[in-house]
């Protein structure tokens, strides 16, 4: 598994919202970006982390953060997690698990105390500038569904409203 770190260029990618639309790493830019990635939509720990992204969207957009959440659901089941929980942060599908595999989001992990491939739960912070061209600035692996967005607050000096 290739994973990155802290300056390496962004992988640039062309994914699909909930809505259908073709979004790309440029499109967020410029500017800094939050980019996770999650194994699927509707299961308790992804939905723990969407709403905590929901809930303090404001106070990473105020921060100058847009929110990007990625994984290998289709466009239509991100649209029911989206509908079903009251999201508000961007969601894309990554049903070939293209932009999984370049940002080293995908390989073994513990289950339930079994092996298993699957999304590894990561969270980049990319900073994409003008050229529409990304440079990662933190590179976070194996995080906890739990805790996970408050912890980035508190990492980024993010004050919560």
């Amino acid at each position: 598994m290739t994973t990155l770190a802290a300056g390496d260029s962004a992988p640039s990618f062309d994914l699909v919202d909930a809505n259908g639309q073709s979004r790309t790493l440029a499109s967020f830019g410029p500017g800094a970006l939050i980019l996770y990635f999650y194994p699927a939509a509707l299961t308790p720990g992804c939905t723990i982390e969407a709403m905590d992204f929901t809930t303090h969207r404001a106070d990473f957009e105020a921060a100058g953060y847009k929110i990007v959440g990625v994984s290998p659901d289709t466009p239509a089941k991100l649209a029911r997690f989206i509908e079903s929980k009251d999201l508000t942060v961007t969601l894309l599908a990554d049903p070939e698990k293209t932009v999984i595999n370049a940002y080293g989001a995908w390989g073994t992990k513990v289950l339930y105390g079994k092996a298993i491939d699957g999304v590894i739960r990561s969270t980049f912070i990319v900073d994409v500038g003008a050229s529409g061209a990304g440079t990662v600035r933190v590179a976070q692996y194996n995080v906890k569904a739990t805790g996970h967005v408050d912890r980035l607050l508190r990492d980024l000096d993010i004050a919560a409203a």
